[in-house]
């Protein structure tokens, strides 16, 4: 039986989560997930970069054959709006140096996909995720969203 492994990706500028699932039939099992803090970072350049360095690391490591993000949504503030996308984009760019095709998601296909509701909230989603996956410990919010991703690519793949 063939295997998938699918890096979801919650790129932000000062947290990006990260997750990745292997998909072997129906069965979709936790590889990795974690969040790369970019707090430190001296400038948005540096941030950018360093999400790259560290998304091309994780590529590297674990092989994903394809990646899954969030569709772009608008936000309030436009400094935010602008900062994401730029964010996401690094993330994005990443994925392509290395390969991997990339699936994007809407928020609403995200939380159906685990909750079989799409206006469930965060919370709700993060513990259908970590049930869903059989993850006892706690996992970060933006590891928790990025795993979300990854399983609505396993369950929901476009073909």
């Amino acid at each position: 039986m063939l295997l998938r492994r699918i890096l979801g990706i919650d790129p932000g500028s000062v947290r990006t989560g990260y997750g990745i699932v292997d998909v072997r039939g129906n069965a979709v099992t936790p590889v990795t997930w974690g969040v790369i803090r970019l707090e430190g970072e001296a400038s948005f350049p540096d941030r950018l970069f360093r999400i790259h360095r560290e998304l091309s690391d994780l590529i590297l490591l674990h092989r994903p054959t394809e990646a899954a993000v969030e569709k772009v949504f608008l936000a309030k503030n436009p400094s935010s709006a602008l900062k994401l996308g730029q964010a996401r984009g690094a993330a994005i760019v990443t994925c392509g140096v290395h390969g991997v095709a990339v699936h994007e998601y809407s928020a609403k296909e995200i939380k159906a996909a685990a909750t079989g509701y799409g206006g469930a909230p965060k919370e709700q989603v993060a513990g259908m995720v970590s049930r869903l996956l059989g993850i006892r410990d706690p996992i970060p919010p933006d590891a928790s969203d990025a795993l979300a991703m990854a399983f609505c690519r396993a369950v929901t793949r476009k073909l």
